[in-house]
């Protein structure tokens, strides 16, 4: 090497050294009686494209600090309500400690500052969809209420579903361990002030559990602004019984603290009537059902983020759901139809009451620590959950038998007692390394683990003593190990966005039940890939596909034997021999403008678990049983698309045409069922008055007839009308909601193969009108700097979070 190379060389390594440097700017900041400003929104931008580095707020004396900059060119952006915005451009070389600046009030009073309102807005991305409702109507209800207008998503008879499949609900990123019953429960009790956004995630990263095979994402808003918020809030529902609910929301921040709570308390009677029908060989069932329940649930909900450093971040959040009186109570009236000739029961009709009283409670809990590394960005992540769960159920059945005169014959009385104590214990460490600015290269480690403990005693009632029934007592033991992990590479870029990854997952259970000899044992290792591909032709055409194969294991609910009676002759009971269920899923489509999406997809599920009504022909008993189907397979073709119509009116549509086909085998006797089925939802949002202070949404959703596991579900069509005012300043919202509008949310559903007949119209308590009035208080008036930022620059920190999450 020549002289003249070596001090070029030198030169450039001197030069690379200087870059690798970082310093501090420090300032302050006053108004023009030169009295220190607290609470003002410090961006820092980059100089060349104005992109946002990082940003702060000023303490109580005005002043601030940025550290760990390197060097370059930047521009200090400062605003703060009733003040005009100031710029400082800033030629970063070394540590700088800027000269007091003074913000110069604005000639627009606080008065006349207008009222931020939002309307809901979808975005479809490659492998999401994206609804957000901050600021909306949507918003100010429950979380549930915000789930039953999120496009795809539908709340059944008490569970979630997306694209008719059973999705794993995540609160920012954090899984909610509990069973689809359950979180519709704690969503139920959650207000939805604080949502930002629902992320219906269609095919999830490796990083994601593999049974995760759509993910149901609730992101959660963040507060920016150093200070103390919060809100009061109730409503009033009148369905068949009147509901109400009252809760209290608040955040504290600040420098290096952030805590956010949430309580709320429910206290509902909800009613549901069932006509229901089945056909014996010999005889026709056919019932009246009144189902009446109270309960009183006290739900909590909180966040604490603590900051130790730029590079350190610790959050311990919680969901809670006390559930203290919950009462059940199902009038049963069924008359008895012969349907051979001379042939005579001994009884023609019966009435059955069955009450029973539950106490429960559900405390999950998530501790995360984050470090980020200097040297490379790299971060390393790590969670540990721990949900504990307790059930009690006291239950009373009483059932009369009367002849064709209708004169008293017999009478059967028992009583059960059950309980359940469920732990869930999860710890996750996950490492992400950006390799450049465009690509991220992630691995983690899981292990997940279930173990419950369950007993079931009846007593039957003779002459008024109460005798153990052996048949119905039982112990139950559950517990499920998953090793777990995963190799994920994301790739996101100006044409192409790549990512692929692969989990391994080890899964051991054990479920050993008194009154099974055998116990059920299960060891398996999967492995899970996932992949997704998409390609931008221009700035209007965007192409992607999609593949992931996912898991269903069973609910240890599900493989629970105990038998529930709903009455003598009706079971509710689970299944031991229950397999996993594995789901191939492909999708590819393309994205215009934007705004339209045109998508197919095939999906097959093998093994796919439904709750079947089995009839037994020689007892007359109805069992609600979960079994395994062979296979379900299902051909998609969707629609979806986003339309300004006006200014203050947009609108969004979704349409879904499908093809399903079930083919199981039951008593050792093929089944197969087929049908093309349409699911479609249309959202309106609009916008009233000069400062937008009153909006509205409306949202139908239609779903065509179609099959879930052999059996048939007629159509169902459901609306949903949400008004939003906000009052003295945006401090005070009114809002109202008026659901089922066209009476046709409830539904038929119709069993009919082999020697099975029976079904079962619903009557829900679902056609409601609810009042609900929020009012917002403490440092409710500053600008929080998400509201700071550019639509690009938005755009620009939301594409670095999402690659992140890859």
């Amino acid at each position: 090497m020549t002289l003249k190379n070596f001090y070029i060389v030198l030169l450039l390594l001197c030069s690379t050294i200087v870059c690798a440097q970082t310093f501090t700017i420090d300032g302050e900041i006053r108004d023009e009686s030169e009295t220190p400003v607290a609470f003002a929104n410090i961006l820092l931008l980059r100089a060349q494209d104005s992109t946002v580095v990082t940003g702060t707020v000023s303490n109580d004396n005005g002043a601030f600090q940025f550290k760990n900059v390197p060097v370059n060119s930047y521009m200090l952006k400062t605003s703060f309500i009733g003040f005009e915005t100031h710029y400082e451009t800033i030629d970063l070389k070394g540590n700088i400690s800027l000269a007091p600046f003074t913000l110069v009030e604005s000639a627009e009073t606080l008065s006349e500052v207008s009222i931020v309102v939002n309307k809901p807005t979808l975005k479809k991305e490659a492998d999401r969809l994206v609804f957000n409702v901050a600021n909306t109507s949507l918003s100010e209800g429950t979380m549930i209420d915000v789930l039953r207008s999120t496009p795809s998503v539908l709340i059944l008879d008490g569970a979630i579903s997306v694209f008719n499949a059973s999705p794993t609900v995540y609160i920012n990123d954090r899984k909610v361990n509990l069973s689809s019953t359950e979180v519709v429960e704690l969503l139920e009790g959650t207000s939805a002030s604080n949502i930002k956004s629902v992320e219906v995630i269609t095919n999830p990263s490796a990083r994601y559990d593999a049974d995760s095979g759509v993910v149901l994402n609730i992101v959660m808003s963040k507060n920016l602004i150093t200070g103390f918020s919060g809100s009061v809030f109730t409503n009033y529902t009148q369905g068949i019984y009147p509901k109400t609910n009252i809760g209290l929301s608040g955040f504290f921040k600040s420098k290096k603290l952030s805590l956010f709570i949430n309580y709320n308390y429910n206290d509902r009677k909800i009613g549901r009537v069932n006509n229901e029908e089945v056909y014996y060989p010999n005889e026709q069932y056919i019932s009246d059902v009144d189902r009446t329940t109270w309960s009183k649930t006290h739900t909590v909900n909180f966040s604490l983020d603590y900051e130790f450093d730029p590079n350190n971040r610790l959050n311990l959040s919680s969901n809670m759901l006390f559930l203290p009186y919950f009462k059940y109570l199902t009038a049963n009236n069924t008359v008895i139809n012969p349907l051979t000739p001379f042939f005579q029961d001994n009884f023609s009709s019966f009435f059955s009451k069955n009450h029973s009283r539950d106490l429960k409670h559900n405390l999950g809990f998530n501790l995360d620590y984050e470090h980020t590394f200097k040297r490379d960005s790299s971060k390393l992540r790590l969670n540990t959950h721990f949900t504990t769960y307790d059930y009690r159920r006291k239950q009373n059945v009483n059932s009369d038998y009367f002849d064709l005169d209708d004169s008293f014959v017999a009478s059967n009385a028992f009583k059960t007692r059950s309980d359940q104590a469920t732990e869930i214990f999860t710890s996750q460490l996950d490492y992400s390394l950006p390799l450049n600015q465009s690509s991220v290269f992630d691995a983690g480690l899981k292990l997940g683990q279930v173990k419950t403990n369950s007993d079931i005693i009846q007593r039957d009632i003779i002459n008024d003593q109460e005798i153990i029934d052996p048949n119905n007592t039982d112990g139950f033991e559950y517990k499920e190990d998953v090793y777990a992990g995963y190799l994920n590479y994301a790739y996101r870029g100006d044409k192409w966005d790549f990512n692929v990854g692969i989990r391994g997952e080890q899964t051991e259970v054990e479920g050993i039940s008194m009154s099974i000899v055998e116990a059920n044992s299960q060891s398996y290792l999967e492995w899970f890939p996932s992949a997704s591909l998409s390609h931008k032709i221009s700035e209007k055409v965007t192409l992607f596909v999609n593949y992931k194969r996912s898991i269903d294991r069973p609910d240890y609910s599900d493989l629970n034997p105990f038998q529930f009676f709903l009455n003598d002759n009706t079971i509710v009971t689970g299944n031991p021999d229950l397999q996993p269920v594995f789901i191939d899923y492909a999708e590819t489509g393309i994205i215009l403008n934007n705004n339209f999406t045109i998508q197919t997809y095939y999906k097959e599920s093998k093994g796919n678990i439904f709750e079947l009504p089995i009839q037994d022909n020689d007892l007359n008993v109805i069992s609600y049983t979960p079994v395994n189907l062979s296979i379900t397979k299902e051909l998609g073709f969707d629609f979806l698309g986003n339309f300004d119509l006006l200014d203050r009116w947009s609108m969004f549509v979704i349409t879904s045409f499908y093809y399903t086909k079930d083919e199981g085998t039951l008593n050792n006797t093929p089944i197969e069922k087929d049908i093309w089925a349409n699911y479609s939802e249309m959202t309106h949002s609009v916008s009233f008055l000069k400062d937008n202070s009153l909006t509205a949404d409306f949202v139908m959703t239609y779903i065509s007839a179609n099959i879930q596991g052999f059996q048939k579900v007629d159509t169902r069509i459901l609306t949903e009308l949400s008004l939003r005012k906000t009052l003295w300043k945006g401090k005070g919202i009114l809002s109202l909601s008026i659901s089922d509008l066209l009476n046709e949310h409830d539904f038929f559903v119709r069993t009919k193969f082999l020697d099975q007949n029976s079904s079962i119209a619903s009557n829900l308590d679902n056609r409601y009108v609810r009042v609900g009035f929020r009012y917002k208080f403490g440092n409710t008036t500053l600008t929080p700097i998400e509201k700071e930022l550019t639509k690009e620059e938005r755009d620009r920190r939301d594409q670095r979070d999402r690659l992140d999450d890859n």
